[in-house]
C-alpha cells in the first residue's frame, strides 16, 4: 500500500510516501493491530498537520526530520532518535530538515485491528 500526502499549507513542498511494510493482529490484545510504515520524505519533504487513530511511535532511519507536536515546541530528530505521539495528538507538522538529502523514518503505530487508515487530515477531535 503506497499513499501520498498533500503538501496542504506548504504548498509547493514535496510530499511525504508512506509504505506500509505489514500490519499483524495482536493475539494478546484483542482488537488491536500493530502496523508498520516507513515514511519517505524528499528533500525538503514536508507533512501538513494530522493525528493517528491509535498511538504511534516513529524512528529516524535516514536525515534529520523536524517534527511538532501539539502542546509541544518544535523538535529536531537525527538518525536513531525516536518520539511517541499517543493516541488522538495533532501532529502540527512534520519535514525534512534538509533542503537537499532525502530522510525516512519508521513508524510503528498500535490501532484497532482494521488496519485502515493511519493518517488522518488535521487535528484530533
Amino acid at each position: 500500500m503506497q499513499m501520498t500526502q498533500e503538501p496542504g499549507v506548504q504548498a509547493g513542498r514535496p510530499a511525504t510516501t508512506v509504505k506500509e511494510v505489514s500490519c499483524q493482529a495482536l493475539p494478546d490484545a484483542p482488537g488491536k493491530s500493530i502496523t508498520t510504515d516507513i515514511v519517505f520524505f524528499p528533500p525538503d519533504g514536508f507533512t501538513p498537520t494530522h493525528h493517528h487513530p491509535g498511538s504511534v511511535t516513529a524512528f529516524v532511519l535516514k536525515g534529520v526530520i523536524r517534527s511538532q507536536l501539539s502542546g509541544g515546541s518544535v523538535a529536531t530528530y537525527g538518525i536513531g532518535q525516536t518520539w511517541f505521539e499517543p493516541s488522538g495528538t495533532t501532529h502540527v507538522f512534520a519535514e525534512n530538515a534538509s533542503m537537499a538529502e532525502a530522510a525516512e523514518l519508521l513508524a510503528i503505530f498500535v490501532a484497532d485491528s482494521n488496519c485502515g487508515p493511519l493518517s488522518i487530515p488535521g487535528p484530533a477531535l
